[in-house]
């Protein structure tokens, strides 16, 4: 099976498995995965011109603003979590933020800390809601309408400024887990990429938006990348290397697209720390475990940062101009270019049907199936 095919199938499973159609079971749905399956829909519908995934986009778009982006079922609050009425919920459905999908609720804010139920617990988490905000913006661009990246815009500024706080003489850091409806932090560390991260998706959005846009994320933007600058981005986490290559691709279309020739040296940084990352993952051989010692999803996120690689390689190629360091950043992405068959072996290992026999990959069925699906096409999920 050639791997568009495969990803058609992978998709048309999970779109009967959490009920995006369906509406006789209720629908099961998760952020991050339905961020990256957005993505995923509208990559199938780009290369075949297949109207149903453009539609089964549309409608994962909905469905997940009218679940998570209300309280949950088992809550006593009802309606949006924005506090808004169900007419202006509808047209603002992301201005409360979004909830993660976990299986339990959240931790009440006078209820004890406990590490191990909070990875369970629902809630807010930033670097989620930045992927949506990704996954809103590349629906206005293949189809156009500009609501989506309204919607985005929306949800951006009401992220950063729940998210964010002042430490002391004007520094600012992030809460990583916030509310469901964003009144107090569930856990007040800082995520190690955060700050990177939304950076590059608010210059994502800004560099997209209508001229006629009244949302303005100038401050926070500088604001994330003072944050991003403090933060040591070196990781071993193959999710977090996958995120890293993520941000680069999206940040060189950037820098070419929009003339940010200055960002050139914050380009490098993420290779660097990715090349570094890649080294010591592969030193801990987690690659040669067997499958119940392994989460597909998080390989799989190395994966699709990889894929990157060779995206990235032809557009310096192609726009050497667009940079000041364009030798160190051949230079660098030469070096990641070797770990390319890398894609092959992860992608191979998790489709093997004996390896999703195993509790880690039925246990987390939903976000392994739309990653591997991502890694086996991610042109559209890195892109701008």
């Amino acid at each position: 099976m050639d791997k568009l095919t495969l990803t058609k199938t992978i998709m048309t499973d999970f779109s009967k498995r959490t009920c995006i159609k369906n509406e006789n079971c209720i629908p099961v749905r998760y952020l991050w995965t339905d961020a990256f399956a957005v993505c995923n829909f509208l990559g199938i519908f780009l290369q075949t011109g297949e109207i149903k995934y453009k539609e089964d986009a549309l409608l994962l778009v909905d469905q997940v603003h009218h679940v998570l982006g209300k309280h949950r079922l088992d809550d006593n609050r009802k309606g949006w979590i924005s506090n808004l009425d169900d007419l202006e919920g509808e047209k603002h459905p992301t201005i409360g933020g979004l909830r993660i999908g976990k299986k339990n609720n959240e931790r009440k804010e006078d209820e004890p800390f406990d590490e191990k139920a909070q990875w369970e617990q629902d809630g807010q988490y930033f670097h989620y809601l930045t992927k949506w905000m990704h996954a809103l913006n590349l629906v206005t661009k293949v189809t156009g309408d500009p609501k989506y990246n309204r919607w985005a815009f929306e949800l951006a500024k009401t992220a950063y400024s729940k998210f964010s706080y002042v430490v002391f003489d004007h520094v600012k850091r992030m809460y990583w887990k916030m509310s469901i409806d964003l009144s107090y932090p569930l856990v007040t560390s800082m995520g190690q990429h955060d700050a990177i991260d939304g950076y590059i998706t608010y210059l994502e959005l800004i560099k997209a938006a209508p001229k006629d846009n009244d949302i303005h994320l100038d401050d926070q933007l500088i604001d994330l990348f003072h944050m991003s600058q403090a933060m040591d981005l070196d990781t071993n986490d193959s999710l977090g290397i996958g995120g890293l290559l993520h941000s680069a691709c999206i940040l060189m279309q950037l820098i070419i697209n929009a003339k940010l020739i200055h960002l050139s040296d914050t380009l490098l940084n993420l290779l660097v720390s990715s090349k570094r990352g890649i080294d010591t993952f592969l030193a801990t051989n987690t690659l040669k475990y067997p499958a119940e010692y392994r989460l597909g999803f998080r390989e799989l996120g190395l994966s699709i940062g990889l894929h990157g690689v060779k995206k990235m390689q032809m557009l310096i190629k192609e726009h050497p101009e667009c940079f000041t360091n364009h030798n160190l950043l051949q230079s660098k992405l030469f070096e990641l270019a070797s770990y390319l068959p890398m894609c092959d072996i992860i992608e191979k290992f998790w489709i093997d049907p004996n390896n999703q026999k195993s509790n880690t990959w039925s246990g987390h069925l939903d976000i392994n199936a739309v990653m591997l699906a991502t890694s086996l096409d991610p042109e559209c999920f890195l892109s701008v």
